[in-house]
Order: C-alpha cells, then sequence, then structure tokens
C-alpha cells in the first residue's frame, strides 16, 4: 500500500508522452520512468498493486511523492530519462553506467591524409569510420591497414620536419610521403583504397589495385606491381580474418543478455562495413528481479540515448513489442530496425554475442566470489564491524615537494569503483610535509561528505605509518567521524609486496598478515590502485608546471618580449643569472619591467 494518496496527481494527468519520478521520504529518487502516455502509464501502478513484481510493489511502499515532465515526444522523453537516470541514480532503475567515449579511425583531410584514433567531437574536414568498442581495436585496424595501405600516422609537427624517411618506412609501413617517396597520385589511390575497405567495399577495394597492378605491369614497372601485389595478397587475408557477411546488413549492433548467479552481462558486439570491430560487456546495477527483456529495454534506451545507433539492433529475445515500437520511433527518428528473432548470419552473430555475454557474467561471478572472500578475510582480520563493504584509501605523491597531488580511491560492492576516485591538488603546505598534505585532503573529502551527506566508508586506508594515522584519527575527531576505523599501510622490510604492516589505532603492535593472506591481497590492490592514481595526477600537474613558462605569469611581457629575453640569454637558466640592468638592455624591457621580471624570477 502507497504511503501517499496518488489520486490527485493522476487526476491531473495528461494523456502526452514524458517522464515521471517516483520520490522517497528524504525526496530522493526511487525511480525514473518515460511514457508515450502519462496517465495511462502511471496509473497502471496503482489499479491493482497485488499483481505486481514483489519488486514493485516495495518501491511503491516507499514513495512519499510523484513528479512529472511532459515533452514534446517519445523521443524528447527518452533522452530525458536517460539523463535523469545518470545524474539521480535511481535505487529502482537498472543503471548502466559507461562513461567512455568510443574511439573512432579518422582519415585525416590534410593533403596527405594522416591515419590515427580519435575521441571526442567530430570535424566535419575528416573522415571518420567507428565507432569502435575500444582503443584496442582501434589500434589492430591501423596496424592491419598500414601493411596493406602504408598510409602515415605521425602526427603533423613531425610529419612537415622531416628531412628523411623513418623506421616505419624501412619497415613497409609507410610510403613516406613527407619526403616525397610517393606521388599525390598514388597516395591518394592508397586513401581511397583504404576509404573502400573500411566502407565495407572489399572487392572495390581489390579490383582497384589489381588495376593498378595490371596498369605498372604493361608499363614494365615491375618494382611497383610487385609492391601492389603483396598488398592485394595482404588484404585477401585480412578479408579472410575480418569479414562477417557479404548479404545482410553492413552496419549493425548485437546486443545479447546473460545471467550467472545474480550477476548479469551484456554483450555488445559492433559490426561495421561488414567487419567485426570488437566488443564490450556492461554490468549493470540495481538488475536483481529484472528479466533479460526488461535489461535489454533498460541498455536500449539509455546506451544510445548518447551514441549514434547504426541500422540494424540484433537484439536477443525477451523484448516485449509495444518496447520494440517504442524504441524504434524513438531512438534516431525512426531510422533503426530492432531485430529479435534473426535468421541466417544474424543468428550466428546473436550466437556469438549470447556465449560471450554468459562468459563475462561467469568470470564476473567467479571475481565477485573472490572479492568478497577476501573483504570477510579482512573483516576478520580487523576484527571489524559485520557488514564491511565500503573502503576508501588516500595516498600522496610528489617530486622532493614539488606538484603535490593526494589520491582517494573508492573499493565498494566488491570491486573498484573509479567514477567515485578523487584527487586533491595540495596548496598552502610546506612543499615535503606529508603529514600537511594528508591532514589538507583527508579535511576537504570529509567535510563535502557531510554537507552533501554522501557516504561515508566502513574502513579508511592510509598509506602510510604510525604519523599518518595519527593525523587521520586528529582529522576524523575535528569533524565528529571519530569511531570511523582508520588503518595505515606501512611498507615493510625493503620495502617488499607481502611484507607490509598495519598500523591500527589502539593496538600497540603492528599487525603482519602472511603474504599469502587473502585480507592482506585486498589491502594491495586497494592501496596501489591508490598510488597508481596519485602518481597519475602528480605527474600530470608536474608536466603542466615545467611546461609553463614563469615569464609567461609576468604581466607586460608577451610573446615577443619572452622570446627576445630568450634568445639574448640563451634560454631560462641564463635569463635567471641575468642582473637588473643586464635585463633592462633588451629591446623593450624598461627599468621599471626590468626589476619585476627579475623579482618573479627570484
Amino acid at each position: 500500500m502507497a504511503t501517499f494518496d496518488p489520486a490527485e496527481i493522476l487526476a491531473t494527468l495528461p494523456h502526452q508522452p514524458g517522464v515521471y519520478r517516483m520520490l522517497g521520504a528524504a525526496g530522493e529518487a526511487l525511480y525514473v520512468g518515460k511514457a508515450l502516455d502519462l496517465k495511462r502509464r502511471v496509473s497502471s501502478y496503482f489499479r491493482n498493486q497485488s499483481a505486481l513484481s514483489p519488486r514493485i510493489q516495495l518501491m511503491l511502499a516507499q514513495v512519499h511523492a510523484l513528479e512529472t515532465t511532459v515533452t514534446r515526444s517519445e523521443g524528447e522523453a527518452l533522452l530525458l530519462e536517460n539523463n535523469l537516470i545518470k545524474s539521480l541514480h535511481p535505487r529502482y532503475n537498472i543503471l548502466f553506467r559507461d562513461d567512455k567515449s568510443y574511439p573512432y579511425l579518422m582519415l585525416s583531410g590534410h593533403a596527405y591524409p594522416r591515419l590515427t584514433s580519435h575521441r571526442g567531437s567530430l570535424d566535419a574536414r575528416n573522415h571518420y569510420f567507428g565507432p569502435f568498442p575500444h582503443a584496442g581495436a582501434v589500434r589492430e585496424s591501423i596496424q592491419m591497414l598500414q601493411k596493406v595501405f602504408r598510409l602515415r600516422t605521425c602526427a603533423d609537427s613531425v610529419f612537415n620536419n622531416r628531412s628523411r624517411p623513418c623506421l616505419l618506412h624501412q619497415i613497409r609501413r609507410c610510403t613516406a610521403p613527407c619526403v616525397g617517396k610517393i606521388s599525390d597520385e598514388d597516395y591518394a589511390a592508397d586513401v581511397r583504397g583504404a576509404t573502400l575497405f573500411l566502407k565495407g567495399k572489399d572487392e572495390e577495394a581489390v579490383e582497384r589495385l589489381a588495376a593498378r597492378m595490371h596498369a605498372a605491369a604493361s608499363a614494365e614497372n615491375f618494382e611497383v606491381a610487385a609492391v601492389l601485389r603483396d598488398q592485394i595478397t595482404a588484404l585477401s587475408r585480412v578479408r579472410e580474418r575480418q569479414f562477417v557477411s557479404g548479404h545482410t546488413a553492413r552496419d549493425a549492433d548485437v546486443i545479447a543478455c546473460a545471467f550467472a548467479g545474480e550477476i548479469v552481462c551484456v554483450n555488445l558486439v559492433m559490426i561495421r562495413g561488414g567487419h567485426h570491430l570488437g566488443d564490450r560487456n556492461f554490468f549493470p546495477q540495481n538488475a536483481t528481479g529484472f528479466d533479460c527483456g526488461q535489461i535489454l529495454e533498460a541498455f536500449l534506451s539509455q546506451h544510445y540515448a548518447e551514441q549514434d545507433p547504426p541500422p540494424v539492433l540484433v537484439v536477443g529475445a525477451g523484448l516485449e513489442q509495444e518496447a520494440i515500437d517504442n524504441l524504434q520511433n524513438s531512438l534516431a527518428e525512426g531510422v533503426i530496425r530492432i531485430v529479435t528473432n534473426p535468421t541466417s548470419d544474424r543468428r550466428i552473430w546473436l550466437a556469438m554475442a549470447t556465449k560471450n555475454a554468459e562468459l563475462a557474467a561467469q568470470r564476473q561471478l567467479g571475481l565477485r566470489a573472490t572479492q568478497e572472500a577476501r573483504l570477510l578475510a579482512l573483516q576478520q582480520a580487523l576484527d571489524a564491524n559485520e557488514g564491511l563493504q565500503r573502503v576508501e584509501c588516500f595516498d600522496i605523491s610528489h617530486t622532493m615537494g614539488e606538484a603535490t597531488v593526494a589520491s582517494c580511491v573508492v573499493y565498494d560492492r566488491s570491486a573498484m569503483q573509479n567514477g567515485e576516485y578523487r584527487r586533491f591538488n595540495i596548496t598552502g603546505v610546506t612543499p615535503g610535509d606529508d603529514y600537511g598534505a594528508m591532514r589538507n585532503a583527508l579535511t576537504r573529502r570529509y567535510q563535502r561528505v557531510i554537507v552533501e551527506e554522501g557516504k561515508l566508508p566502513d574502513l579508511l586506508l592510509i598509506d602510510g605509518g604510525k604519523g599518518q594515522v595519527g593525523i587521520a584519527r586528529e582529522v576524523l575527531a575535528e569533524l565528529g567521524l571519530q569511531d570511523l576505523m582508520v588503518v595505515g599501510v606501512a611498507k615493510g622490510e625493503a620495502r617488499k609486496p607481502g611484507l607490509e604492516q598495519l598500523i591500527i589505532h589502539g593496538r600497540a603492535d603492528a599487525l603482519q598478515l602472511p603474504p599469502e593472506h587473502p585480507a592482506l591481497h585486498l589491502i594491495q590492490q586497494i592501496r596501489d590502485e591508490a598510488h597508481r592514481f596519485a602518481i597519475q595526477g602528480h605527474r600530470a600537474r608536474r608536466g603542466k608546471t615545467r611546461n609553463t613558462s614563469t615569464l609567461e605569469e609576468i604581466s607586460g611581457v608577451g610573446a615577443k618580449r619572452r622570446q627576445r629575453l630568450l634568445t639574448r640569454f640563451g634560454g631560462l637558466q641564463g635569463l635567471m643569472a641575468a642582473s637588473v640592468d643586464d635585463l633592462a638592455q633588451v629591446d623593450g624591457i624598461s627599468g621599471e619591467l626590468a626589476k619585476r621580471i627579475y623579482d618573479t624570477l627570484h
């Protein structure tokens, strides 16, 4: 029985498309849904609740408010629903989190087009092929195309300043257009061949290469003919390995769902131009109690709200016809077709995707069992309270006090939660003061968690010894979080893995677990991830600092004056050694500006 009376709201709902949000007692989103007819869809929840699934009945028992938004079309409702799900993270929605952008293979619009990978917005001056499921698939395609068509892959800064061919030319992976080793016409022909192949027009690409080979042979240019013959052979081998089908749609996505215990996996196979580009696995959250049809519907609506769908989607069984019709009408304005009962080649594709989903779900189930065993072992080793689930770990990274960065990584739900990682650029602390840096990071982290009513960890790991643990205890006490368990992970003798000592507040001696102990393996995994994340942030910050000249921060010193100063004194080191009078001798540098430059540099 719902805890609020929906009659008043239901009476005012229109027969129009839109999005509805069911809210809990604290105003949190419990569920977000879209509807072609808001009144009919929302009313269906309250007509006969006993006929609903236990999961939906549980959700309705927690509903305290209902909000709706009317949209102009179901397509607009689909986009709004997806945005709200990603921003509100409703407890009862199936959540597919995929923050990564998909890479493309790009042929640039230069006179000698460059073959490279690309992420982000697309530029009309270039040609793009894809998307690919991951960067590895793009790299493999580039390597294959280098062998066959030998297009350049170097950056413009390298290409424009070559005086002789590079190593790629010597190993026959590039025709060296940078130094004129190939004519404009021949390079353009190679670009056309690569474009045809990427579009799935393999036969035409081979025919063009064969015509060029015969022409070269007729002109008794046997060396060129031999190279073209090798290209045809290499292209034929690639076609045998990568070609999927010559009869059905050349561009398609194949989506299958599989269960292993409580683990659900959705496998997405991408086929473009008749070529299998690879696949990607998705593991949705909050999927317990849903069947494959409902999970696939959630995946299609969320995934293709941000990605352009191909003309054909081959989907595993389970989708209801109403869901298919709604998705076809809302995705890409109805220009796609969803196939749920494939035949011929498509049936083979779907069987392959289903098998991949099954294997991935089983692997994930095994990993989760291992992680849960490690977590239980950690709980027992630390004599912690039951329900130890969420662990946060901090680490500090710097080089002799320069560009100090603190990292915070999160382990929750038996996995590292990359989307919840945070970095802190440490300022206002004495360079090299690790204690001060740790205090700064912990204070900023948990002040924000308290203000925003975020999640607190069950265990806080600190990469360090008694000093760092003491600082952590002081910060937490100041914030009223003194009950939070803190453990320091001190490096063992000779800093060898497996010899770490655990510093636990209230315990006189450090705890040293055996090297094979599963709890130690979990601690090492989390600590190493914090270390990696901190070093990555530190290197990026240090690189940015070193690549920014101090001169750029001085008002009155523009690009021309910087150039004059550096040229006169032979670089920044010579400039540092110059006196105020020396600086004032440079054209355009007044005595006042010379003094300001000197003071800034010193």
